[in-house]
């Protein structure tokens, strides 16, 4: 039955040249919004992080050239709204990179007009993010219907199969406005159903997740509907709900063979990477989980420490202000400023009402060195080329 090896993906991301998420304005070009393969910098190069240097003065100058600092910073967030005027202003005070929709979200919004509208205030394209694994995790099955969970798809469907019902439903994502969808769920799980990750995970067998995770990115890529792993570095084995209060995964080495696999067969799939809230013995340091943590950043990008190859697409974060994991430890302010200076891309978070006491922490930050100018133009243009930016570079 399964019949989508990881070696297609592998050589499918290794070949194409563009990326997803795509947002439908001009600046998106035809293999963009089809294959959904970022061409992000590479370690070494000029921008890179940890390079030290500059990004290169001829790549993405003109596009960097439209946003002032504080609209650069704003590139690296995505905060959750209630609806289309909190949308419209956040994007059109702020010019935030991305916005979210849950659960919380006033259902009206979900709709191609309703967001075109909001998309027209920024700058720049704007991601439309949002959570549709399927079963319980599900924001749009008022408009797209509902879906099985990933544990009763992989027992019910094909990998083809999946990858078909996942191609209707990602266009569906699309047609409706949305841009980003933060599934599929590549954590290991055997635990109960109903548990923090439960049916949200394939299956307890790495291969069996990395194999419909993967038909699920491939769909997702085919449509121009960005995609997201996570919770890296795998919060399937986790000692509990992150949403609650802290979470130790098993240590480091006794992940290689389960969790990290997805991880490291996927992450050159064109999809971006979420990393979790999570303390990972002999890998983090104490009270500085994974979504926070340099070291969980560098073994991303570099890939050695697990075996992968370098990541040098988008790194998003969880919530950073509704998980106790995180907020039980720092301020909203505190979170995006550690994730940011540890290497991360994108911070996320479920409310607008922080991001301009966010947006001066960053400046600040920017201003005395601790978050280097270089490093915020590098995420920018990696996040551009998420959303299907025509660089030039």
């Amino acid at each position: 039955m399964r019949k989508s090896p990881v070696v297609v993906f592998a050589v499918l991301a290794a070949v194409a040249t563009a990326c997803s998420g795509g947002s439908s304005t001009t600046e998106t070009t035809p293999a963009a919004s089809s294959a959904g393969v970022p061409s992000s910098v590479a370690p070494g190069e000029s921008g890179a992080p940890g390079s030290g240097t500059p990004v290169q003065s001829n790549c993405g100058a003109d596009y960097l050239g439209k946003l002032s600092q504080r609209e650069k910073l704003a590139q690296l967030l995505t905060v959750g709204i209630t609806g289309s005027a909190d949308a419209s202003n956040v994007v059109s005070s702020e010019q935030v990179g991305g916005i979210f929709i849950g659960s919380w979200t006033d259902p009206s919004l979900l709709d191609k007009s309703a967001l075109d509208a909001v998309k027209a205030q920024a700058k720049v394209p704007l991601m439309v993010t949002i959570d549709e694994e399927g079963g319980r995790v599900s924001r749009a099955k008022n408009v797209i219907g509902a879906a099985p969970s990933a544990r009763e798809i992989a027992q019910t469907q094909s990998p083809d199969e999946y990858y078909q019902f996942t191609l209707t439903r990602s266009k569906a994502l699309k047609d409706a406005g949305v841009t980003v969808d933060f599934a599929p769920d590549t954590d290991v799980s055997g635990q109960p159903a109903d548990s923090v990750i439960g049916d949200r995970s394939y299956s307890d067998d790495p291969k069996v997740v990395t194999e419909y995770a993967g038909a699920y990115i491939r769909a997702s890529n085919e449509v121009g509907l960005g995609s997201v792993i996570k919770h890296f570095p795998g919060h399937g084995s986790g000692s509990g709900d992150s949403h609650t209060g802290a979470v130790t995964t098993p240590p480091l080495d006794q992940m290689q063979n389960t969790d990290l696999v997805p991880f490291r067969d996927l992450v050159n799939s064109g999809a971006a990477v979420m990393v979790g809230h999570l303390d990972v013995p002999g890998l983090t340091e104490p009270d500085v989980p994974a979504s926070i943590s340099p070291a969980v950043m560098s073994l991303l990008r570099e890939g050695k420490g697990y075996g992968a190859p370098p990541f040098n697409g988008p790194i998003f974060t969880d919530d950073l202000s509704g998980m106790a994991a995180i907020t039980a430890r720092m301020s909203i302010a505190d979170a995006v400023e550690a994730t940011l200076v540890a290497g991360a891309d994108n911070a996320l978070w479920i409310s607008s009402d922080a991001v301009p006491s966010v947006l001066d922490r960053l400046e600040q930050s920017v201003a005395s060195g601790k978050l280097p100018a270089d490093r915020v133009d590098t995420s920018v243009l990696r996040m551009a080329r998420y959303k299907g930016v025509a660089l030039g570079c």
